[in-house]
């Protein structure tokens, strides 16, 4: 389809909803190399129809946005149906005397719900284009991976049904689904099978958490003494991701040369680590930067280094800074640490203690994203508090990807893609039946996935962003950019930690990006004030 056509009308992109499902399970399928949203929204997301009183069970609870904004979503034909057979093509196809009904709403919509919708029309008409050449090189890998597509493709339409049906509150529909999908969604299946297992367990959990109607609000689950069981396999898994998987190793990689370059020809010096060490049991990302400052040469050697780690657990991270105190000691260096017991929200400029003549740099891998909340205000005064630290570099290191927007379906989406790139990851550099493997997923990458499907409010802390809003976000609290200019050296990085083939590193507005097949996962990027 020519991109001059991409923004049709509802009854011709109704026409082509199921040539775009098919398209949606390709691209999950890793069959095109393209992994953009084209795939997001238009085809899945219900439409926008002259409502009736009656309709009031079908509106979504969860967040205020999509209350406010989506007040008249109605549940549309469910995906599922449109692939349970041939025959039923053509009941799938709106007639256009509702899809004028359908049009006559879309006045009362705010203007940016317009360009959204058209938006998603554009993507989902480009789609197509590249779902044709994913099937005709599908059709030539043989009958067997065709019927592995097949049954995958249904996977996805099943998973993006059963997402809608949750939306809508269609606990009946909702229950139904997820019983067909428990039974697909393998734990030692091929990757896809193995990420939709994760995205069964959060959209279970957010059907539990449906309350009756005219309820407001958010329940959040409880902790009990199952959830207090699971902690140490939580911190095995998270040691496993360290050690396997190349995104926290790559922040750190990033970080600890920013880091350096900025301390060039600086003898007294002070790292705050906000979050320090994610939950790791050692100072990994310190025990390095100690080193290469223990062996620059041509400059002045550290007289005196000071870290500060910044999180919940003191009597963890002072262990940590035992380790490292000794083991800067052998080589040379004197090292304070300290320890500041609190979470990012509430911690003060005093809390941070600053002598005179040192330079100071602040440190946050994966951490900022948890107080990124709807207000933007807990976000704004962690930035306001650094700001006032007046750091000379500050590194950041997240997730590259879109899973804190305002509406379920959007998050979904996006999430299916971005750790569908990951358990794709996984698959190039485990076995099959490796354990480990099947840690990482259920224990690490289930637990994110989880909380951006399920949770709601204060309950969602996994709120990755992209680069751009991180960008502007940063440009907003005071902060500028400080590029950084270390391409050889990342691509070198993966050549020498035998970084599995697949994994690129890329250049984007001063920020170095790991992706997966061009698949962004995690961006570094500096600031300075």
């Amino acid at each position: 389809m020519a991109r001059s056509r991409s923004f049709m009308t509802e009854y011709e992109c109704t026409n082509h909803e199921i040539r775009t499902n098919r398209m949606s399970g390709l691209e999950l399928l890793g069959l095109n190399n393209h992994s953009s949203m084209a795939c997001y929204s238009y085809p899945y997301m219900s439409s926008l129809e002259e409502g009736s009183a009656n309709d009031s069970s079908l509106i979504n609870p969860y967040s205020d946005h999509e209350s406010r904004d989506h007040k008249k979503l109605k549940r549309t034909l469910s995906i599922a149906d449109s692939v349970s057979s041939n025959s039923s093509i053509n009941s799938s196809i709106i007639s256009r005397s509702s899809s004028t009904n359908s049009l006559t709403t879309l006045p009362r919509l705010h203007f940016r719900d317009h360009i959204w919708t058209y938006t998603q029309r554009y993507l989902a008409a480009e789609a197509v284009e590249e779902a044709a050449v994913a099937m005709i090189n599908a059709e030539e890998n043989g009958a067997e991976q065709e019927d592995g597509t097949a049954d995958g493709m249904r996977l996805v339409q099943l998973l993006i049904a059963c997402a809608e049906a949750v939306a809508c509150r269609d606990k009946s529909h909702a229950s139904a689904l997820l019983s067909e999908l428990r039974a697909n969604a393998l734990v030692f299946g091929s990757s896809f099978q193995r990420v939709a297992s994760c995205f069964v367990q959060g959209l279970a959990s957010r059907l539990a958490l449906v309350q009756p109607l005219g309820a407001v609000g958010f329940v959040p689950s409880k902790l009990n003494a199952k959830d207090y069981a699971l902690m140490d396999k939580k911190e095995e898994a998270l040691r496993l991701v360290y050690e396997i998987c190349p995104h926290i190793q790559f922040g750190h990689f990033v970080a600890n040369s920013s880091i350096l370059e900025a301390l060039e020809g600086e003898s007294f010096v002070h790292v705050v680590d906000l979050g320090m060490t994610l939950g790791l049991p050692h100072g990994d990302q310190w025990q390095g930067l100690i080193q290469s400052l223990a062996t620059r040469a041509g400059q002045p050697p550290v007289s005196r280094l000071r870290i500060t780690g910044v999180g919940l657990c003191a009597d963890r991270l002072l262990i940590i800074g035992e380790e490292l105190e000794a083991y800067a000691d052998s080589l040379g260096i004197n090292l304070e640490f300290s320890c500041v017991e609190s979470n990012l929200e509430n911690l003060k400029p005093e809390d941070i203690k600053i002598f005179e003549g040192e330079v100071l740099v602040v440190n946050s891998i994966l951490q900022l994203h948890c107080v990124v909340k709807e207000s933007r205000g807990a976000l704004n005064s962690v930035l306001q508090m650094i700001h006032e630290l007046s750091p000379k570099i500050l590194v950041l290191v997240e997730q590259d990807s879109s899973h804190n927007g305002p509406f379920f379906l959007g998050r979904f989406m996006e999430a299916l893609h971005y750790y569908s790139a990951i358990f794709d990851s996984l698959d190039a550099m485990l076995p099959k039946y490796d354990t480990r493997r099947a840690k990482m997923e259920q224990f690490y990458f289930a637990e994110e996935i989880k909380n951006i499907i399920s949770c709601e409010g204060p309950a969602r802390v996994e709120r990755h962003e992209r680069v751009d809003q991180w960008r502007r976000r940063m440009s907003r609290a005071g902060f500028q950019g400080a590029p950084i200019k270390m391409m050889a050296q990342a691509k070198q990085w993966l050549g020498k930690n035998k970084v599995c083939e697949g994994y690129t590193v890329v250049e984007e507005k001063g920020c170095l990006v790991l992706g997966w097949k061009s698949r962004p996962i995690v961006a570094a990027s500096c600031w300075k004030c």
